[in-house]
């Protein structure tokens, strides 16, 4: 994939470092974003050695402004985008009847209307690129629970919304896939676990254990294995898959 570009959200840390790291080998230019400056400029380090250029721009996705601001200095620095692949975001693990709307609001923002927008503002240089799209959601689009409600309900709505871009996608010559990921060991899950640790009152190691036993799973799965399935949705091989949910969670979610 000589001379081609992609910009990856939430690309300081996790599953989005990792598929910055990874995507290194075959694109030319990498585009990291995320808030933290400091963390994106570790993961820069690691695309140079990878083999990229980096290009950092650290803005909060959920101002308006920061969508456009990606998208010009993008366009600046490498004047076209190949392949976005939307990570960032996060919604809090909090139980149905006691989140609040705030929290509902803020967990939709930046995940799912920050997505739609970066999709949005990127899609004419997409499409003049015959390029690829992938919003991340999780496998909880498919099994919610009382505990992940906004969770899976931005999920869902995640599944939905890259559905609708494939379908202009295929007008446009823009593939778009979303990629549902299970329990991933990153440090996103280490603050969740313990949490949840605290609250049922067991050390760290007795949560991780005893999550791995409710989620009726062999092992956590590595950022590292996300960004290879990222990296091959974003591939040529995987052209003519498009307008698909692809889950990856050691089998986590047990119905069809």
């Amino acid at each position: 994939m000589e001379n081609k570009i992609a910009i990856v959200t939430g690309a300081s840390a996790g599953i989005g470092a990792a598929t910055a790291v990874r995507l290194s080998k075959d694109f030319t230019g990498i585009v990291l974003v995320a808030r933290r400056e400091d963390e994106l400029q570790v993961t820069a380090e690691a695309v140079k050695a990878a083999g990229a250029e980096p290009l950092i721009i650290p803005v909060d996705l959920r101002q308006v402004t920061a969508i456009d601001e990606v998208i010009a200095k993008t366009i600046e620095k490498f004047g076209r985008i190949d392949a976005l692949i939307n990570i960032a975001g996060a919604v809090p693990q909090i139980h149905l009847f006691e989140m609040t709307d705030e929290q509902w609001n803020d967990g939709a923002e930046m995940k799912l209307h920050g997505a739609r927008r970066l999709t949005i503002k990127a899609w004419p240089y997409l499409k003049a690129a015959k390029g690829s799209v992938i919003l991340t959601s999780g496998n909880s689009a498919e099994d919610p629970k009382p505990g992940f409600a906004a969770m899976a309900t931005i999920n869902a709505a995640i599944v939905a919304l890259a559905k609708a871009f494939a379908g202009q996608g295929i007008a446009d010559g823009v593939q778009v896939n979303s990629v549902l990921p299970g329990p991933v060991m990153s440090n996103r899950r280490i603050g969740f676990l313990k949490k949840w640790s605290e609250a049922n009152n067991m050390s760290l190691d007795e949560a991780k254990v005893k999550f791995l036993e409710k989620s009726q799973i062999e092992r956590y799965g590595e950022p590292e294995e996300i960004a290879e399935l990222m990296a091959f949705l974003v591939s040529p091989a995987a052209k003519w898959i498009t307008g698909t949910a692809v889950r990856i969670d050691g089998g986590e979610v047990k119905g069809i």
